[in-house]
């Protein structure tokens, strides 16, 4: 072969490897990420060429951070298709044994927003969200009159107030539709449900139908397919789209990504912080969230870095975002925030440890003062989980003179005595709201006082109403009772007892109990002999004779 023939044979041939690889360069790319069924997955697999459309599984099982390395990996999607159950706020999940892949939305947004990860979803024409409430437009937050009442002492007149108020609401609703355009903002098409959405193997039904219509030619396209909708007409499909440049929403996200975006150093996301602190509060309001996320997220270690300690300087001794910041605390109607509020503000260098007990004290006298929830009682123990706030006690219990039960059970959970021995007897009251102020207390103080645990068995025991007696064993076995003398008291109950329900209870309570102080043949002979009828199959009695058996 001649010298110019070889020259001519190397040039076809590569000409042909050109060729081939603008050909499979040209592929589109749709990016899987697969919580749960991968039903869908395979309904595009099955219907798209392999010429025309490569596929890539984001998701890469035993790996926490798989969407960080698909980051890393340069991955760019023309396509995205999410499977799995969607919470209707903070993730997708599986509801598959031994799955334990899922995908938070902020972990969406962070890929989203940070320049570390400009590439996975820059490209994209189209988001299949196979999962219910994805595109949902109700605001998933309520915000409180006290964001007017804010504006209001900020110098806006009433009417201004409401509407500024209104509007902020609106924009910081936070549905599902709008988290999601937030994330794929420059997103042409976005599909999703605004309600239940069709499990798997009924959504890759209605899919290959779409594909047997000739519905492959329109993915990727970036254009709104009303034959995919039409084949899914029966439920409840949604589309929309990224954000426009009028859109109010770029506004948020550009605030958002400041929270997210991974490339930005401490200290510059913390001096973010502090811009948003210094708007007008009705305005950093709908961002307790993330700047409690944040801050409670940095390290001691990150906090002794030289620029975040200045940023921390700086807020502390900024004297008008402080005041503002604690107005709006204490006008907080929803207590739970007031409370939240009051932490973030000793984090930030704003109130010392006794300011901030101080705050909380004054926050539950304000609460015990009015007609006492459940959820009153909840957040009193829960402020005093480290017994912090048991200075408090005297001064507030001197208001209460006679105190409700609702204000017993707030009184004991900041360590009264006295409190607690009002609120124990209502474990077996017949009224169900006095029950529940009792069990609530349990759940942040169990009973593990021997006295006590004999003394509420023994009431369970001369009960005559089985309702009663059924919820109060039912609190008894979170407790998982050691005490010999009140577990022989129960195995008394058993035979005596009216109800299979009562049966259940107890065998419910020896079941999370001390093995080794009820185990015994004649037990499991009264078990079998005395159990009453029950319908629905083998039960906790069944259960409890086949532990007992073992031991």
């Amino acid at each position: 072969m001649t010298p110019q023939k070889i020259v001519l044979l190397m040039l076809m041939l590569l000409a042909a490897a050109w060729v081939h690889n603008v050909h499979a360069d040209n592929r589109k790319t749709v990016c899987t990420i697969t919580v749960n069924s991968s039903d869908e997955k395979e309904a595009f697999r099955r219907s798209l060429p392999a010429d025309k459309y490569r596929f890539v599984e984001l998701v890469e099982r035993g790996r926490p951070d798989w969407l960080a390395s698909a980051c890393h990996q340069g991955t760019r999607c023309d396509v995205l298709v999410i499977s799995g159950h969607y919470d209707g706020r903070d993730e997708f999940y599986s509801d598959r044994p031994g799955v334990a892949e899922f995908l938070p939305v902020e972990e969406m947004e962070r890929a989203s927003c940070s320049k570390s990860c400009s590439g996975l979803f820059s490209q994209l024409k189209e988001v299949y969200l196979f999962g219910c409430n994805t595109l949902n437009p109700e605001a998933l937050k309520r915000f409180s009159p006290e964001i007017a009442r804010s504006l209001v002492r900020s110098g806006r007149s009433p009417a201004e107030a409401e509407r500024m108020a209104r509007s902020l609401a609106s924009l910081h609703g936070g549905s599902s539709r709008d988290r999601m355009r937030v994330i794929f903002d420059d997103t042409p098409v976005i599909y999703g449900f605004s309600a239940k959405a069709p499990v798997g193997p009924v959504a890759a039904s209605m899919l290959s139908g779409y594909f047997r219509s000739g519905g492959g030619a329109e993915i990727a396209t970036g254009r709104v397919s009303g034959r995919l909708l039409g084949h899914f007409k029966s439920t409840s499909m949604a589309v929309s789209g990224g954000l426009s440049r009028s859109d109010a929403l770029n506004a948020l996200r550009r605030d958002y990504c400041q929270f997210s975006d991974d490339s930005l150093a401490p200290a510059q996301r913390l001096a973010f912080v502090h811009q948003v602190l210094d708007r007008d509060m009705a305005e950093a309001r709908p961002f307790l969230d993330r700047i409690e996320k944040y801050v409670g997220s940095l390290l001691d270690v990150e906090r002794t870095i030289p620029e975040v300690a200045r940023v921390f300087d700086d807020i502390a001794h900024d004297a008008p975002a402080r005041s503002r910041f604690l107005a709006l605390a204490r006008d907080a109607d929803d207590p739970t925030i007031r409370a939240r509020m009051v932490k973030l503000a000793h984090r930030l260098g704003w109130l010392a440890p006794e300011d901030e007990r101080a705050e909380l004290a004054a926050l539950i006298r304000d609460r015990i003062a009015g007609n006492v929830s459940l959820a009153d009682v909840d957040l009193a123990c829960a402020l005093n989980d480290d017994h912090q706030l048991d200075t408090a006690l005297p001064a507030i219990a001197a208001a209460s003179p006679a105190p409700t039960l609702g204000q017993s059970a707030m009184l004991a959970c900041l360590g009264s005595s006295e409190a607690r021995t009002r609120l124990l007897p209502a474990l077996l009251s017949p009224q169900d709201r006095d029950f529940e102020m009792a069990r609530v207390f349990l759940r942040h103080h169990p009973l593990t006082d021997a006295e006590d645990l004999r003394d509420v068995t023994a009431g369970i025991t001369s009960a005559n109403d089985p309702k009663v007696q059924v919820r109060a064993l039912d609190a008894l076995a979170t407790l998982h009772v050691s005490d010999p003398e009140s577990l022989e008291e129960l195995t008394r109950l058993f035979p005596a007892a009216q109800t299979a329900g009562v049966q259940v209870a107890i065998a419910g309570v020896l079941l999370r109990s001390d093995y080794d102080a009820i185990a015994s043949p004649e037990l499991v002979q009264t078990l079998r002999e005395s159990r009453l009828k029950s319908h629905g199959g083998p039960d906790v009695v069944d259960a409890l004779i086949r532990r007992l058996e073992e031991q």
